[in-house]
């Protein structure tokens, strides 16, 4: 199954002409969450992925420039007829937020299904699971990871049918785990034919916030963690201020919860972006700083790394 991240909006606090707003894509086969709604977001998502089969939307925290955009979206889905539930979910004071927004556009005429939530598991699919988790803002704010379960091991016909299994729905049945008889009555089971559990991909989305080993935790072995790199190691003083990461704190993040790929964002205009991807890539090597709209591509972990494609 396809994975990928489109960044929409990769600016801090105030958006740029060339960065705007938080805002963060996943696509995953035919699922699309959107991860914070910075003003200007659905400007980015027509430029780009379109509206259409996003059905959650994940905020971080309800500092503006995280959320700011969110009226105008579930303005627009309205006014394009969307009858299609969509699943809103955030950190205390979403409610309200909600409320306010309601004079300002009024209520949406889809099925708007809102949930305030703390850290744990928050969804549960067939095949991963959405969590979420503390992080170290100033308010209530929440990193996210959509980790996929492990899948199942690759299986081999050729043993199968040399242990005298017969094409058809035993090899369905051992692919499910299931033991089966063959031929000559003896019982096949599935680790005779099939290799170990392969693992899935974690994605990691922090949000704004201080490095903790809270987050090195939740992080651990993530294929892709994209963290707060608002401001560079000269000025770390000013991140710790305001609850902020520099990138040299985000590549020790990844170094210290051994994950695949790091993605810098929520990057302040007063630095250079190269200034703050080569802080990080001298103790993190795999670190991109992307521009708005790139995509990284999300492999299997069997099938290689994470590669970030620049938009053309």
């Amino acid at each position: 199954m396809d994975l990928h991240l489109v960044f929409l909006g990769t600016s801090g606090a105030v958006p740029t002409v060339d960065r705007g707003s938080s805002a963060l894509l996943i696509i995953r086969g035919g699922e699309r969450i959107l991860v914070d709604c910075g003003e200007g977001t659905q400007r980015q998502l027509m430029r780009s992925a379109g509206l259409a089969r996003i059905g959650k939307i994940l905020i971080t925290h309800l500092h503006g420039d995280h959320y700011l955009g969110l009226p105008g979206l579930l303005k627009t889905m309205s006014l394009q007829g969307r009858e299609e539930p969509l699943w809103l979910v955030g950190p205390e004071g979403l409610f309200e937020l909600l409320r306010d927004a309601e004079r300002l556009v009024g209520r949406p005429r889809f099925p708007l299904m809102t949930e305030e939530r703390g850290p744990g598991v928050v969804f549960e699919a067939e095949d991963y699971l959405l969590t979420a988790e503390r992080m170290e803002h100033g308010l209530p704010s929440l990193a996210w990871c959509l980790n996929e379960r492990p899948r199942p091991g690759l299986f081999h016909p050729e043993v199968a049918l040399a242990l005298g299994v017969s094409p058809g729905p035993d090899f369905g049945r051992l692919q499910r785990g299931e033991v089966v008889i063959s031929a000559a009555g003896a019982e096949v089971h599935p680790e005779q034919v099939m290799d170990l559990a392969r693992d899935g991909r974690k994605i990691v989305v922090t949000g704004d916030t201080r490095p903790s080993s809270r987050l090195v935790e939740f992080a651990a072995d993530a294929t892709v963690l994209v963290h707060d790199s608002t401001f560079a190691w000269s000025e770390r003083e000013r991140a710790i201020e305001t609850g902020h990461s520099t990138a040299r704190e985000a590549a020790e993040v990844a170094l210290a919860a051994g994950v695949g790929t790091l993605v810098l964002t929520h990057v302040s205009s007063r630095h250079n972006w190269r200034e703050l991807r080569d802080e990080a890539r001298a103790i993190f090597a795999d670190s991109f700083l992307p521009r708005d709209f790139d995509q990284l591509m999300v492999p299997y972990p069997e099938k290689g790394k994470a590669r970030l494609t620049p938009f053309s």
